[in-house]
């Protein structure tokens, strides 16, 4: 039996609250949030991302991690849960045997866009992880086939927007060579698959 989630919860409780369902919440302004289920493209370019993203960190021998759904405190009563995001180990490290939520910044920080999350994505994230000062911010856009990769400079994001055959440029992965329609190709069923 699933428990109607609670009306106001502090960010300590949000740590360890379970409804007995497999659902995902955010906590925003001490109230839960619940995350629909993403669709199967959204998995297939979360799992694409990653995968170049943990090469990468190897191939340059980085002691950074790159995890799918983790949570970022993003305020007093306030935690996000990222697609993807990159920490370093030290970081990882604090949280070994509690709630991944991480309360500092993480490096990197990848958002890819679904129908219910434009606003959230593009608006709340965006000014939520600039006052938290995560360098680094790309929001992938399926819907626009758009890759939108923000650097954090004197406290606000500035936005470079890429598509189609351009190639992402990355202040925290300086030699990653990704062209944009490799990242929504990975996404779609319909093209050859590789992996």
């Amino acid at each position: 039996m699933v428990k109607t989630p609670v009306t106001s919860i502090t960010f300590e409780e949000y740590l360890t609250y379970d409804d007995g369902s497999d659902f995902h919440y955010e906590l925003v302004d001490g109230k839960l949030e619940l995350m629909n289920p993403p669709t199967i493209e959204h998995f297939l370019i979360a799992k694409f991302l990653e995968q170049l993203l943990d090469a990468e960190i190897k191939r340059c021998n980085f002691t950074w991690l790159c995890f799918r759904e983790s949570g970022v405190r993003t305020g007093r009563n306030k935690s996000r849960l990222t697609d993807l995001c990159v920490v370093t180990l030290e970081q990882a490290r604090e949280l070994l045997n509690v709630s991944a939520v991480f309360e500092s910044p993480p490096l990197l920080v990848v958002e890819v866009v679904s129908p219910e999350s434009v606003k959230r994505d593009y608006r709340y994230k965006r000014s939520e992880y600039a006052v938290l000062e995560v360098p680094e911010y790309w929001i992938v856009d399926p819907l626009k086939a758009k890759v939108s990769v923000l650097l954090l400079e004197d406290g606000f994001y500035e936005e470079t927007v890429f598509t189609d055959s351009q190639q992402i440029v990355s202040q925290i992965f300086p030699e990653l060579r990704i062209i944009v329609d490799q990242i929504f190709t990975a996404g779609n069923l319909n093209q050859e698959r590789r992996d």
